[in-house]
């Protein structure tokens, strides 16, 4: 892999094939460590917004598989102010094996990707998430043993996150409904992509406004804040367009009795998750969270392996 800036650079087999080897990984780690087929690989990553699972996670699949990983904090680069995105890339370049970005704008990862000539990963953009949904996909993997079939519903803001569930769920064969306020749904781009997807392996998307209709027989129901990083302006106007789509028992209760609760974390408890939900029988917060480590240790292997 030369870059991965979205799912849909995946193709499907290319997909099943990074979560067939996460569980391979998952599983060795488990069983006595990873082998260091990373030896002398350094990872820089690119951070414009702060993050506990992206560092952490990207930070350890780096060690664990035997390479270094280089934290840049916003203050250090200042991509695109303090210099160009194309001269950092440039640079970085001639120093790393690969480059992780954390940005705000998703021109700023896909510029990042045509200037350098070493791999580069979306750690997350405002378009998209993709090392998330490829944690995401392994977690309900991991539960069901399949993926084809289920219907999985995000209730909340159509944001990256949605974003990347919808491409990833078309290119699977799942179900996914995406239901938020009105004014609030995914990027129309997505939509039409992944009903491209769904209708290559016979699944349904869709776009909902009600919650309580949507996650009927939901097999997953996933939720995200109403206010991302760079949205805080709009927190409170948000609270009041989204206070109908609140995850909390009575929803949960209107989906199958043995539906996955998912969020990307972190959360805002009371708002658009529950405490009783997010720590409930129902709750995958957690499993999630550890899976975004053994995804990324895929993506890092197939980006990173053989290059230098």
């Amino acid at each position: 892999m030369k870059q991965f800036l979205s799912v849909a650079d995946l193709t499907t087999e290319e997909l099943w094939q990074v979560l067939h080897l996460a569980c391979d990984l998952k599983k060795e780690r488990q069983q006595g460590g990873n082998k260091p087929i990373l030896k002398g690989k350094v990872l820089a990553m690119i951070f414009q917004k702060p993050s506990l699972r992206t560092r952490v996670s990207f930070e350890t699949a780096m060690i664990h598989l035997g390479g270094h990983a280089l934290y840049l904090s916003p203050n250090e680069i200042q991509l695109g102010k303090r210099e160009s995105v194309a001269d950092a890339a440039r640079v970085l370049s001639g120093y790393v094996d690969g480059i992780m970005a954390r940005v705000f704008a998703h021109k700023d990862v896909e510029e990042l990707a045509t200037c350098s000539s070493v791999p580069v990963i979306n750690g997350l953009s405002d378009y998209s998430h993709p090392c998330q949904a490829m944690g995401d996909l392994l977690t309900i993997y991991e539960q069901r043993g399949s993926l084809k079939g289920l219907k999985l519903v995000f209730v909340g803001d159509g944001n990256n996150v949605a974003n990347s569930l919808l491409l990833a769920g078309g290119r699977v064969g799942m179900d996914v409904t995406v239901v938020s306020p009105r004014g609030y749904e995914p990027h129309p781009g997505v939509v039409r992509l992944a009903h491209e997807f769904a209708a290559a392996h016979g699944s349904q998307i869709a776009i909902s406004n009600d919650p309580a209709e949507a996650v009927r027989e939901a097999d997953v129901i996933y939720t995200d804040v109403w206010a991302s990083m760079g949205q805080e302006a709009e927190a409170q106007e948000r609270k009041g367009r989204f206070a109908g789509f609140q995850v909390n028992e009575e929803l949960v209760a209107r989906a199958g009795s043995d539906v996955m609760v998912m969020h990307c974390l972190p959360a805002h408890r009371g708002e658009e998750i529950t405490d009783a939900v997010a720590d409930g029988p129902h709750s995958f917060l957690f499993p999630q969270a550890e899976n975004r480590l053994h995804g990324q240790k895929v993506i890092l292997a197939l980006c990173l392996e053989g290059k230098g």
